[in-house]
């Protein structure tokens, strides 16, 4: 893919794939969590507030249908011509019956404004029939399997309530792998208890894995999350990044990845009511793009530039 800019961004990927701009419509199913629901834990992850990221159409009582109506409908006054993906945003979007994903799915693409699917997930929501039934899809259509990742590190993964380990999301992107699907993952920078070093080994273990996709988010306390309650409690914890810190970082993290990773996005931004810390005076996701850009071209840095393959070194 080639790209002006100094990492492998998403709107150039897109529009290559496509031959123009497609918009993502959130969808939410309604589906829980292993860590909710009492099969693997309560809670859910003590970072997650699910209204931080979810559009106030995404209301599971809607059906699959009128969520991307309405959704189209906000987008469309914006742009005028475009196709959609349907976005299985909220919560576990492969923890349900095969039947039922299937149903779902299959509403979604009957839509005919729609061209694909993103289905975000856990590593440990997956099996070999889910993988065969989106292989299927993929046959048809853009299908993007997109794995909550979060840390690389066991000892991060367990104190945030994950209740998976690594080794599981390395499996589950194994099982996936050269199946058609295009493959994602989630990651968050800042969870408590990594240092720099740790979050740099995150660029090399996720480049180890057969991702297409990355998404990265900075770590943000929310109200209303088992994380808000510990940060209230000792914040001292938490290192949390101001926006200059992040800028730097991300730009030497990019730098560390797998050069042909797709980069989604560098940052989340939570709604001001739901957001208690850091704050970082209103800068929007487009702005932080671009000084992270800036911060990139000043410090001679672009995606690969210090990347190495560690497994090969072994060899």
């Amino acid at each position: 893919m080639k790209t002006q800019r100094r990492y492998a961004d998403y709107a150039s990927y897109i529009r290559a794939l496509f031959g123009e701009r497609v918009q993502k419509i959130s969808i939410n199913t309604g589906y829980s969590c292993p860590n909710r629901d009492g099969s693997k834990g309560y809670g859910g992850c003590t970072y997650c507030n699910i209204h931080t990221f979810s559009p106030d159409y995404c209301k599971p009582q809607k059906t699959v249908t009128q969520q991307l109506d309405e959704g189209i409908q906000f987008f469309s006054s914006r742009y005028k011509t475009q196709k959609y993906l349907a976005y299985f945003q909220s919560y576990t979007n492969t923890y349900a019956s095969l039947d039922i994903l299937r149903q779902t799915f299959e509403e979604a693409l009957s839509h005919p404004d729609v061209v694909g699917l993103v289905i975000g997930t856990r590593p440990d929501c997956i099996s070999e029939d889910i993988v065969q039934m989106l292989s299927d899809f993929a046959k048809r259509c853009y299908v993007s399997l997109e794995f909550g990742v979060e840390s690389t590190i066991n000892r991060t993964l367990e104190r945030v309530n994950r209740c998976h380990t690594f080794e599981e999301t390395k499996a589950a992107f194994a099982m996936a792998d050269g199946k058609g699907i295009v493959l994602g993952a989630h990651l968050i920078l800042g969870l408590p208890g990594e240092d720099e070093a740790d979050m740099l080994g995150h660029a090399y273990a996720l480049s180890a894995l057969p991702i297409h996709t990355l998404k990265i988010h900075q770590l943000q306390i929310v109200r209303h999350t088992r994380m808000a309650m510990e940060y209230a409690e000792d914040s001292s914890q938490f290192h949390l990044f101001s926006a200059d810190e992040y800028i730097d970082f991300v730009s030497r993290f990019v730098a560390a990845l797998r050069p042909d990773i797709v980069i989604e996005r560098f940052s989340s931004e939570s709604p001001g009511r739901l957001l208690i810390a850091p704050q970082w005076n209103g800068i929007k996701n487009f702005e932080l793009t671009h000084r992270i850009e800036q911060r990139m071209q000043m410090l001679d840095l672009w995606q690969g530039k210090h990347y190495v393959d560690r497994e090969k070194l072994a060899l």
